[in-house]
């Protein structure tokens, strides 16, 4: 399958955890391109800027004991990120079990 565009170039995905479930995204790519990744269709038609203007990307990162508010058209995926919540505009139809 050839990807989009839309992606950063990539070598390689890196394993992320959103809400429990370990899924693996494109490195060198936002957290929301990771997300239109897993999947395209509902993130692509989201209400997003890609910007960081509209904060409806916002998703919150859990670091040791303590969780961070990042937007995620503006944060990096980097292997091992937990995500423990999402923004009420990210809705996310993944299943794992096809992601590795």
């Amino acid at each position: 399958m050839t990807l989009p565009e839309m992606f950063q170039p990539y070598e390689k995905l890196v394993e992320i955890e959103i809400l429990g479930q370990k899924v693996n995204v494109p490195e060198n790519n936002s957290l929301l391109r990771g997300f239109q990744f897993l999947d395209t269709e509902s993130i692509s038609y989201g209400d997003f800027c890609w910007n960081g203007d509209c904060l409806n990307c916002q998703v919150w990162l859990r670091n040791g004991e303590k969780e961070k508010a990042v937007i995620a058209c503006r944060t990096t995926a980097q292997e091992g990120m937990s995500i423990v919540r999402l923004a009420p505009d990210i809705d996310l139809d993944i299943d794992v079990s096809d992601n590795g």
